[in-house]
């Protein structure tokens, strides 16, 4: 099992083609969700919307909808389910509502711990949820803050949210973006000219000359971007700690990106060097999981010596398996996915690199092509910790039950996977990889220590007092 990917924000104010800047934006973006896809946009007091399930191309397939919604003020959002029913169309975002400042077009990025609390603290009062979203409480207590600006709305529902959010708004000609006071999610901000572009990963701003200014929104920061440009407000006061998810810098972030403070693809290449560092093994070749491994696996061939080659070629255009009907048919795509090169690996010793076990079933798998392929020694490298404790902060690990580390020793969860030896990245190497102190990082997948409360702290249905 691979990792379900965060959701992807992009908004563009100012530009006469924001609309069509969103939609190949979202493209950008679309690693960091496949599930759904949608543009809101604006000129004045109407919200222009369109949103599907699918990937950006098919939810936009009908050239004619991009003009149809065309508006020099928009914003995006590609989807992968963490909270709400994946395959229902109600869950695409962005959501649209109303309240007294207005209509109101909002995108999120994340999960909010306290959500079932604020739900059933909401439905008692009378409110109609439209979707199974945590998004639509964020709505919902915005049209109960008796506000008529967005940014006074805000400053008195944000403190009641736990968890994670970055959240990219549009209303009354406005793009709010704004991040949560622990940063867990990424959100940057840049210039092109007179306009202005916030994205969830600043690649998605490569597709355009002309890029200025670009930075990180700070955590319990909102930028408030209007015709004269963007405003900074705090909505919170810096914490002593701030918890950027050190899982964006190991899987999600795309390569190019630079996220918190470093190139992705060179701090991947850095794991890897210290992964070789701390397990070293005797082979003949290392190869990379698709894609997942590429720039771990440079790291450990430089460190190594050991020459680097492609163990594995993937299939790019290969459907989810997960809906294929019949095991059968279900393992018969996973080996369309990933192919063994049998005449790299026959008789070889192979260092094989990934970047995570979570089930380990996806592992076996892969190692068990190997085998078939002829391989001689199989030893897997994993780029970060054994994966303990379930994420609560937007990323769909499972439950303790279902993670393989939580069960297993190192060296049974080798046998499980088939792997002469099994070797994961440290704490302590994963954190000297990176920039900023252990406690700027949220590590909770590995160390079990969540920097802010998780669901089981609402169970009784407590939620954070009314503002």
């Amino acid at each position: 099992m691979k990792l379900g990917h965060e959701c992807g924000l992009f908004g563009v104010h100012g530009d006469p083609e924001a609309v069509a800047m969103v939609y190949h934006g979202l493209q950008v973006l679309q690693h960091r969700g496949q599930e759904g896809a949608g543009i809101a946009s604006t000129w004045g007091g109407v919200i222009r919307h369109h949103a599907a399930p699918g990937l950006v191309t098919q939810a936009f397939s009908d050239p004619a909808v991009l003009e149809r919604i065309r508006n020099p003020i928009a914003i995006g959002h590609v989807r992968y389910a963490t909270t709400g029913g994946s395959l229902d169309p109600t869950n695409v975002q962005p959501l649209l509502a109303r309240f007294a400042g207005g209509p109101v077009a909002l995108a999120h990025n994340g999960d909010l711990t306290n959500k079932a609390a604020l739900r059933a603290e909401l439905e008692a009062a009378g409110a109609l949820f439209q979707s199974t979203m945590d998004s639509e409480t964020v709505l919902h207590l915005l049209a109960r803050s008796g506000e008529t600006e967005v940014e006074q709305g805000l400053r008195r529902v944000l403190p009641r949210l736990e968890g994670a959010y970055c959240l990219l708004m549009l209303v009354s000609g406005k793009l709010v973006a704004l991040r949560d006071p622990l940063g867990f999610r990424p959100l940057y901000l840049a210039r092109r000219g007179r306009a202005w572009m916030v994205a969830s990963e600043d690649a998605a701003f490569h597709l355009w000359d002309g890029i200025e200014d670009v930075r990180e929104i700070e955590p319990g920061e909102m930028v408030v971007i209007d015709e004269r440009g963007p405003t900074s407000l705090r909505f919170a006061a810096p914490r002593a700690r701030i918890a950027r998810c050190i899982f964006e810098t190991i899987y999600f972030a795309r390569p190019d990106s630079h996220l918190f403070g470093r190139n992705v693809h060179l701090t991947r290449v850095a794991f890897g060097h210290r992964l070789a560092r701390e397990h070293p093994v005797p082979a003949d070749i290392v190869s990379a999981v698709p894609d997942s491994g590429n720039s771990a696996s440079i790291g450990y061939s430089r460190e190594s010596g050991i020459p680097l080659d492609r163990a594995f070629i993937k299939n790019h255009y290969v459907g989810r398996t997960f809906i294929t009907p019949g095991q059968e048919a279900r393992q018969v795509k996973v080996r369309m996915k990933l192919a063994a090169v049998r005449e790299v690996v026959e008789g070889k010793r192979v260092v094989v690199v990934d970047d995570s076990i979570i089930r380990g079933t996806t592992s076996s798998s892969r190692i068990a092509a190997l085998r078939q392929a002829g391989a001689r020694e199989v030893h897997l490298r994993i780029s970060c910790p054994p994966t303990r404790h379930p994420c609560f902060f937007g990323i769909d690990f499972p439950t303790p039950d279902e993670l393989i580390a939580a069960n297993m020793s190192v060296e049974e969860t080798a046998r499980f996977v088939g792997a002469d030896t099994l070797g994961y990245l440290s704490e302590e190497g994963l954190v000297a990889c990176v920039e900023g102190a252990r406690d700027t990082w949220c590590l909770a997948c590995f160390d079990g220590d969540y920097p802010a409360p998780t669901p089981g702290d609402f169970l009784s249905g407590d939620s954070p007092p009314p503002a």
